[in-house]
């Protein structure tokens, strides 16, 4: 299984007269089109089609939603409430052992539990997190089942790269 950590884009600043709920707050125009071209660049190091799970937070699931677009999964996107901000761990690694062994799953969340997660995965402790960018991924490989501690990091994405790498021109 491949485990895509993704963290949301670019969001609107805190300002609690324009968004009283925070969980409102959502990507701006810019955060957007870096999304989109950090979405292609995964799009092409991606073997197939992925599973899209988001937190419901708006500037998640506006991420998801373009991730949905530029990556074409088969399936719709699914909200966990384990990946809102202060969610479960342990909730998120058991929605990920209910999938398939050759599965891509993409999980898009947000700081710091992200990083958390990526700790839990990789190193077996959330202490020991991987912060990840706006628009950043982390990638994490399991041969077996999911198990806290037994993935591989098989890339870490600053955005920057993944943009890159969406941007270029593909010569046949």
């Amino acid at each position: 299984m491949l485990v895509v950590l993704f963290r949301h884009g670019p969001a609107g600043s805190r300002d609690a007269s324009r968004w009283p709920d925070d969980s409102q707050r959502p990507l701006t125009e810019k955060g957007a089109e870096r999304t989109r071209d950090a979405a292609r660049g995964l799009g092409r190091l991606l073997k197939k089609a992925p599973l899209v799970i988001t937190s419901p937070l708006v500037r998640a699931d506006q991420t998801a939603a373009i991730l949905h677009r530029v990556l074409e999964p088969k399936k719709p996107v699914e909200t966990l409430d384990a990946l809102r901000p202060g969610g479960s761990l342990r909730a998120v690694t058991k929605r990920l052992e209910t999938c398939g062994a050759s599965d891509i799953v993409i999980l898009v969340g947000h700081e710091p539990d992200l990083g958390k997660l990526a700790g839990m995965l990789v190193f077996g402790a959330p202490a020991t997190g991987l912060p990840l960018s706006k628009s950043g991924a982390c990638i994490v490989t399991y041969i077996g089942p999911v198990r806290s501690g037994e993935g591989r990091l098989h890339a870490f994405l600053p955005p920057r790269l993944l943009r890159r790498i969406g941007r270029k021109k593909v010569t046949a």
